[in-house]
């Protein structure tokens, strides 16, 4: 992987990590503050916040392995 590349692989993971924050963050409200009401809410933002830490965690991982390649 060129240096470029990394660099926007870096990019990627920074946005990425934002990304699973803001979701778990909606997770943190709900459980917060419209918990028992909002149980309905649970399933589709629990999800969509793993979806997120996932992709996350798969884009870092490549970072890491590129990061290691390039060294």
């Amino acid at each position: 992987m060129t240096e470029e590349e990394i660099k926007e692989l870096e990019k990627e993971v920074k946005k990425l990590k934002r990304i699973s924050q803001e979701w778990a963050s909606q997770l943190h409200d709900l459980v917060e503050d419209r918990l028992p009401a909002g149980y309905e809410e649970i399933h589709g933002i629990s999800q969509s916040t793993y979806d997120a830490c996932k992709a996350w965690a798969d884009a870092n991982k490549r970072l890491i392995a590129a990061t290691a390649a390039a060294n």
